[in-house]
């Protein structure tokens, strides 16, 4: 049996099959225009990134299963892969506590200036300082606050749990196109109280730019954006806006709405205020990319199994 994995350089945990009788090529990454040599003849193609459309689906008859090494499936045409009975299986749930540990990381880097004060130590504003501590930004608690979560599938649950050991208020709210719950508030109303905003809805065309000009005028302005989901959730343009105009007290992003981006985009200025940048980092915790690995070779058993 063949298998593909079209991105392999995505997960720095490698992949091993216990017998001869699965042939697995791996690729570090995958141009669009190599996708339908590479899958060729296999019956699994493995893909973290890298977009399956339709063409790429229906040249290839043998295919039964598409492993998405990640827990969002919106770079695989699934309307086409239902159609042609091609399994499309994604792996859910095994990055949820180091996502829920990046959001709760980033909080306590910009709600204490961890990064001003540690640059203050080492560049001579501390040794300057005419007391024994040198006072600069305002360093304000995790516990007593309020964090508004945006999507409450297992990563948005596992931040919650989290921000309320350290004492923090979780309030939930109401998902772009789904039923309001009874605890869940309807997401303008939970802007204006959050003193922290974190993000775990998949990408839709009811969530894309959620979070633009309009709702960053209506959180607080000591507010904290984090969003770890998807980068087109958020307006580049107007969180760079809001950030140097003070509309919001800082943001952390881990995602950005093309990846790897632009040297210029917009959120990599360097004179943006209270900005954390990470390059979509947050799932991988060495014990995440242990369970994503695991889970992918057991999904590819499993295929060899009924084939």
């Amino acid at each position: 049996m063949k298998v593909v994995f079209l991105d392999a350089g995505t997960l720095p945990s490698p992949l091993y099959f216990p017998d001869d009788s699965i042939q697995y090529q791996a690729f570090p990454s995958t141009a669009p225009e190599q996708v339908i040599e590479r899958i060729s003849g296999a019956t699994v193609v493995i893909t973290n990134k890298v977009r399956l459309n339709a063409a790429h689906l229906e040249s290839s008859p043998q295919l039964k299963l598409v492993a998405v090494a990640a827990a969002g499936t919106d770079n695989i045409d699934l309307v086409t892969a239902v159609k042609l009975g091609i399994r499309v299986q994604n792996v859910p749930d095994y990055g949820s506590d180091s996502v829920a540990e990046h959001v709760i990381a980033t909080l306590f880097a910009l709600r204490r200036h961890i990064i001003t004060y540690a640059a203050a130590a080492i560049d001579g504003r501390w040794s300057g300082a005419p007391q024994f501590c040198w006072n600069g930004p305002r360093i304000r608690d995790l516990g007593g606050s309020v964090l508004g979560v945006v999507g409450r599938g297992r990563i948005g649950q596992a931040t919650a749990r989290l921000a309320m050991g350290l004492g923090m208020q979780v309030l939930y709210a109401q998902a772009p196109g789904s039923t309001q719950r009874d605890d869940e508030l309807p997401l303008d109303n939970l802007l204006a109280v959050a003193d922290a905003l974190t993000l775990h809805v998949p990408l839709t065309d009811l969530t894309r730019g959620l979070i633009g000009q309009s709702a960053l005028e209506k959180m607080k302005p000591d507010a904290i954006l984090i969003n770890t989901g998807r980068g087109a959730l958020v307006d580049p343009l107007a969180l760079a806006s809001a950030l140097r105009n003070q509309t919001i007290g800082g943001a952390a992003i881990d995602v950005l709405e093309v990846e790897p981006p632009p040297h210029d985009h917009p959120l990599l200025a360097a004179d943006i205020p209270n900005l954390l940048c990470t390059p979509h980092v947050a799932w991988a915790s060495q014990r995440a990319q242990a369970r994503l690995a695991a889970t992918l070779v057991q999904l590819v058993l499993e295929q060899r199994r009924v084939s």
